[in-house]
């Protein structure tokens, strides 16, 4: 599985897209998000490494817990992906832009 593939899969499940959000917001421990969802600590655990293993974020020891915090680089090999798609669109967006300019005339 591909990165990007990783990622969306990932980012597929509910509970792991509120779990990002809330990191995305700032950076937090497994406690400080088992308060905000609805599922046991041992679930967010869980959630975090698929999280951590599709790169979409990392870890930072801190004592004895770890503060996660948004994967900057997997977070932009993502936006690279779907950016080709966005490039796809316009280029198609501009091509029927231009034929009906000159069907007009």
């Amino acid at each position: 599985m591909t990165v990007d593939q990783a990622q969306l899969a990932a980012l597929g499940d509910a509970t792991r897209r509120t779990i990002f959000e809330l990191i995305a917001s700032r950076p937090r421990t497994v406690v400080e998000i088992t308060r905000e969802v609805a599922v046991s600590q041992s679930a967010v655990s869980q959630h975090l490494k698929v999280l951590r293993e599709s790169h979409l974020v990392r870890a930072e020891s801190k004592g004895a817990s770890n503060v996660y915090h948004v994967d900057p680089a997997g977070l932009a090999q993502m936006r690279a992906w779907l950016d080709r798609f966005w490039s796809t669109t316009l280029s198609a967006y501009k091509v029927v832009v231009e034929n009906s300019s000159e069907e007009s005339k």
